[in-house]
């Protein structure tokens, strides 16, 4: 990850007077030895803030480097004509601008307040007196060392604003737990819907404090979705909604956790619609003609590109509303914050407003 970009902007056929490259050297070989020694001390279990920030900037900044990097060698090869050092100069300076560009573009992308995506998900089974149910999905908000308590306001007040019946918080809230990030999570106490607001774990949570923050959830006043439903009615219709555990909670060890589809839907109505949140789009292979739409996040729809590729590799889905089997649809967003580097390259963050259609 550091030598590429060091090749491409310092070493290569660039010839740079020695200062140059001596300062630009020293600098990769500074950042390098402190890059793993910010990622221990910031996410650790004593993790301290100001290192994650410091050492998650870097993630971001390296990765971007290392993709324009790439691409910076094989449009070398493109200039072929033009010798040495203009041709490598030139690619240095073009992926120093791109690189410094992009990410500038995208940390005011990873900061702002997500743009509403809009989406119509038509259930064959939903009762007229639902049809047209808006249901307002967040996900992936990731409180942690970034301090984001106007964010989240800001999140919250975009929410609030679009008379949701139905809002729901796909996972992946925070990193830490609720002591530490309840500044940054208190704004989603005044999360407004008519019939339900309801929350369930992502992966993240089990990386520190799960049911504390499913303790915290409910204190705030939403409905915690731990493998089990609520009904949620207007009019004669009616509707399922149902919520599991990340996939990796069994994992964890934590007692009494661990996705149980069976356990989320005991004793629901086999005639009704059912509203699975779960927070991996993979969790569909268990949900598939079982439920009639599955909501997820989990992905940030790569966060900075070309990631989506790999995202694509281990999930299978990216972004978007997928069909699955005869009955199962999946709706997988991009999630409303970032995780560690505070980028968004080509992945915008997003706040869903899901229309459901009779």
């Amino acid at each position: 990850m550091f030598g590429i970009p060091w090749w491409t902007l310092i070493g290569s056929g660039t010839d740079w007077p020695a200062g140059v490259f001596v300062t630009g050297t020293a600098l990769f070989a500074i950042v390098l030895v402190a890059f793993p020694v910010m990622m221990y001390l910031g996410h650790n279990r004593g993790a301290r803030d100001w290192a994650a920030r410091i050492g998650d900037t870097t993630l971001g900044a390296i990765w971007v480097l290392l993709v324009w990097s790439v691409i910076g060698q094989i449009l070398e090869l493109a200039l072929l004509g033009v010798d040495d050092p203009a041709r490598s100069r030139i690619v240095a300076g073009f992926v120093a601008i791109a690189a410094i560009g992009l990410l500038v573009w995208g940390y005011r992308e990873a900061l702002r307040v997500p743009r509403i995506r809009t989406v119509d998900v038509t259930i064959p089974r939903l009762g007229e007196d639902l049809a047209g149910t808006r249901l307002v999905v967040i996900s992936d908000t990731h409180y942690g060392p970034l301090d984001r308590a106007r964010w989240s306001a800001r999140l919250v007040a975009a929410v609030n604003d679009l008379d949701a019946d139905i809002v729901c918080h796909a996972g992946d809230i925070a990193d830490g737990s609720p002591s530490r990030r309840e500044a940054q999570a208190a704004p989603l106490a005044t999360v407004r819907s008519r019939l339900a607001k309801a929350y369930i774990t992502g992966n993240h949570e089990y990386f520190g404090e799960a049911q504390a923050w499913l303790d915290h959830m409910a204190g705030l006043g939403w409905e915690t979705l731990h493998n089990r439903h609520i009904v949620v009615e207007r009019g004669t219709a009616r509707l399922v909604l149902a919520g599991v555990d990340d996939a990796t909670a069994r994992a964890s060890g934590l007692d009494g956790h661990g996705a149980d589809l069976t356990r989320a839907l005991d004793g629901a109505d086999p005639d009704l619609p059912v509203i699975l949140l779960a927070h991996q789009p993979k969790q569909v292979k268990q949900a598939v003609d079982k439920v009639d739409l599955q909501i997820s996040g989990h992905t940030h729809g790569g966060q900075i590109w070309p990631f989506h590729y790999l995202v694509r590799l281990d999930q299978g889905v990216v972004h978007g509303l997928s069909r699955h089997g005869s009955r199962t649809q999946l709706y997988t967003t991009r999630g409303s914050g970032f995780w560690g580097p505070p980028f968004r390259v080509f992945a915008p963050s997003e706040i869903t407003v899901i229309t459901l259609r009779a």
